[in-house]
Order: structure tokens, then sequence, then C-alpha cells
């Protein structure tokens, strides 16, 4: 038996049309599972390799996670759904966070949507004993100086899964997260265009490099499969060591 074998399972990662949730997105799709993203812009043709994307072989659909109606109003193309993978996040430099306009920008897309995404897909995760991920960040067990925003959203996303975890495990929904360290995607680039700033953060990182989608897909396939029937509520640390430096 190959307990990461997801043939003929459902999954959606919201969030997935990109980074760290396309990396997700791929690798569910490489294991047999059939794959449905959320994303931002109107139509799969509008992402770019070069971005971080790969569409192939995923279903599409543009929803506005920032619009609580929006997700609600959202009427799925499929009948069962098993793994729910929330990969939605945003973040504002030049210390735009600290103005109430982006703060409350941040909040909702980078927690309030988890909320709404979670409630809209309960009574089908309910009825497969489907599997919630919530993607947080390193972020949520340290300081991160220019984004209070940021910040004080995946420290709740961190919250959120615990308390989902104890709440849901009574419908046979198993939640739980993942907070990645510093990954190498179209968010980071503002670091990792800057050969100065990357090689300063490599050189903090314990094995030496910046994570990969594909890492933090690793952790994701291992959560919805049979290998964690017995995990709730937990948030495994993706970073490489970072947090121990």
């Amino acid at each position: 038996m190959n307990e990461l074998d997801f043939s003929g399972k459902t999954v959606l990662v919201v969030g997935g049309s990109s980074g760290i949730g396309n990396g997700i997105a791929q690798s569910f799709r490489s294991r047999g599972a059939k794959v449905h993203v959320w994303g931002t812009r109107p139509s799969a043709a509008d992402y770019a390799r070069d971005d971080g994307s790969n569409l192939d072989g995923l279903q599409y659909s543009q929803v506005d996670v920032s619009d609580c109606d929006a997700i609600e109003r959202f009427v799925p193309t499929f009948d069962r759904l098993d793994v729910l993978v929330l990969s939605q996040g945003t973040v504002l430099y030049g210390r735009r966070e600290f103005e109430i306009d982006g703060f409350q920008k941040i909040i909702a897309v980078n927690l309030t949507s988890l909320m709404a995404c979670s409630r809209k897909f309960h009574g089908m995760l309910k009825a497969s004993g489907g599997s919630l991920i919530i993607i947080s960040s390193m972020a949520a067990f340290r300081s991160t100086k220019g984004n209070p925003a940021y910040n004080a959203s995946k420290t709740a996303a961190y919250g959120l899964t615990r308390t989902l975890g104890e709440a849901w495990a009574e419908d046979g929904i198993r939640v739980n997260g993942i907070a990645p360290g510093f990954v190498d995607t179209k968010l980071t680039k503002v670091t990792t265009e800057n050969p100065k700033r990357r090689t300063g953060v490599e050189q903090r990182i314990p094995l030496k490099r910046l994570g990969t989608p594909d890492d933090i897909a690793g952790a994701a396939l291992f959560l919805a499969s049979p290998l964690a029937s017995y995990v709730i509520g937990q948030t495994i640390v993706v970073d490489g060591g970072l947090i121990l430096a």
C-alpha cells in the first residue's frame, strides 16, 4: 500500500496558482489526485511560468478571497472534497502595513479568508472524513519588524489551526498546519533578488539554502495522508532550521 497515493481523491488548494500553493497542488496532482486551485487572475492563461506558476493539469477558478461573500457564492464543480489546503497569503512592504488600510487588507486575505474557506467546505470535508491544512509561517513564532499585519495574521492562523483541530475532530476532519520558513517565491523577491540580502538569509539557515515550494509540499502530502491519521491541530515548521538559529 502506498499511503502517498491520492488517486481518486479531490483536492482544492486556495492560493494554488503560484508559489507554495502551486507546488503543493502539483505534488498532489503528480500522485493521482484531481486538483482544483483558486487564484486572483481571470484565467489560468494569465499566469506565467516565470512567476513560479504551473497550472498544467489543474482545474482553475478565479475567486477573490478578500471578499467573504465571493467565497460563499462559489459553486464547486466537484461533488466531493478530500483535502483542502489554504495557502492564500499576501504581504505589503514599505511599512504600508502600519497604515490601517494596509493592515486590514492583509488581515482579510491572510486570516479572515481562512475561516471563510474553512466554513464553506466544512460539510464536504465532514462527508469525506477529509483533511484541512492551513499554511501559516515561521513568522508566527517570531517578530517581523516591518510587517505587523503579516505577523499578526500568521500568528492567528497558527492559533486557528489548533482550535479548528480540536473543534472539528469530532466531525472526522483532521485540521493541521505548516509554517514555512524563507521560501523562494515571488512574495520574497524583495530579498531573493538582492544578492546581499539573500546571502545573509542563507547564512542564517542551518541548511544554508532557501526553501522551495516542493519542500513545503512534502509536509502537506504527509499531513493529508493516512500516515498522519493520528495528528490533529499541529503545525509543522518547515524552515531548514532557521527557527533554531
